[in-house]
């Protein structure tokens, strides 16, 4: 497996962990969705806890970007349900 694949399959791991984190604390349901919402959610959780200069103090990385999946994802989640 070349690095970049690596990198995806990783990157979707994370996505439907945090999916799945997301959809147990507010609910939903279904693997696509999960995948779909820690997706998108990694990038929102990424790009506010940047901005927003928190730092979690965790030395893992794959901790540390999960959680950001997971809240993004929940932010995500939230929003949707608002708009529909």
């Amino acid at each position: 497996m070349s690095m970049g694949t690596q990198a995806l399959v990783i990157f979707l791991l994370i996505g439907l962990v945090a999916g799945f984190l997301a959809s147990l604390i507010v609910g939903g349901g279904g693997l696509i969705r999960c995948l779909l919402s820690g997706i998108i959610g990694a990038f929102v959780g990424g790009f506010l806890f940047n901005a927003l200069g928190i730092n979690l103090g965790i030395d893992s990385a794959i901790v540390v970007q999960i959680i950001h999946a997971t809240v993004g994802a929940i932010i995500v989640v939230l929003i949707a349900r608002a708009i529909a």
